[in-house]
């Protein structure tokens, strides 16, 4: 296979990756879901990572509801809940925010808008948007938080977590905030890198290899995750990128934390604890 037809199978992979992450909001109530699925320990298609950092322990948000997943031990649906969880993230300890889709038990709008939990996952609070969003990307920084509308295919951005301006308009995979608020990295459904002025909107195309997830260490570098597995670290901004480890197998979520590096394919979830080098299954 020749240079052009490699970069063109991946571009073809990583915009099927962003249609099969959108598609799994379409499709009916996890309820409905098969009896393989409906096991508390078989967790479905992962949408989401993150380490709660009151037990340090694994969280995975799936189409089939959020679980709990200790270093022993089979993971667990938390509070029996089947709902459809498209975006995630942990801001505190048992403090989680999310978006998705309810439970058909749940007497809910069909798009939850931005929903807040508390107490790990067992009861969420609709905090905004409700039956208006459907949010497939969150991105904390400090008191920012970064939200993708998938229904509108807009960035917008929230200090309250209550009003939002709008940034941008576009197909995005990922969202990484850095240091600096006002700078944004992202990937396009084409595995695009590009960076933005989240102040201005503008965004640049810094070329490299297609990618599919994005995500920032505490050092401000930049990791990124191929539609192949394959992750590759930037130490200045997106210019240049170096080959680490690979998941080997379709990312579905990637995220770094102090406990280690998280990445998923649609089922399985893996770390590292060796900058991306090498990866343990969890899940």
């Amino acid at each position: 296979m020749n240079r052009t037809s490699r970069i063109s199978l991946a571009v073809a992979v990583a915009t099927a990756l962003l249609s099969t992450a959108c598609a799994a909001d379409q499709g009916s109530n996890p309820r409905a879901a098969t009896e393989s699925t409906s096991d508390d320990s078989s967790v479905g298609h992962i949408h989401g990572l993150g380490i709660d950092p009151a037990d340090d322990n694994l969280y995975v948000a799936t189409h089939f509801g959020l679980f709990h997943v200790p270093d022993t031990g089979k993971p667990t649906r938390v509070a029996n809940r089947f709902q459809d969880t498209m975006a995630f993230t942990v801001v505190g300890p048992g403090h989680f925010l999310g978006s998705g889709h309810p439970d058909l038990t749940e007497d809910l709008p069909s798009h939850l808008g931005l929903i807040e939990s508390t107490d790990a996952g067992e009861t969420w609070e609709p905090l905004a948007l409700q039956g208006e969003a459907d949010f497939h990307i969150l991105e904390p920084v400090g008191d920012v938080l970064y939200a993708y509308d998938s229904t509108t295919s807009r960035l917008l951005r929230t200090e309250d977590r209550k009003r939002f301006e709008e940034i941008l308009t576009g197909d995005l995979i990922s969202v990484a905030a850095t240091k600096d608020p006002g700078q944004l990295f992202a990937t396009t459904g084409k595995g695009q890198v590009i960076g933005i002025d989240a102040s201005t909107g503008q965004t640049r195309e810094l070329g490299g290899p297609v990618t599919a997830y994005l995500d920032t260490t505490a050092e401000g570098g930049l990791v990124g995750i191929g539609p192949d597995g394959v992750v590759r670290t930037s130490g200045d901004a997106g210019k240049t990128w170096q080959e680490t480890g690979s998941i080997d197998g379709q990312p579905a979520a990637f995220t770094i934390t102090a406990q280690g590096w998280y990445a998923a394919t649609s089922d399985e979830a893996f770390r590292s604890t060796d900058h991306g080098d090498t990866w343990q299954q969890v899940l």
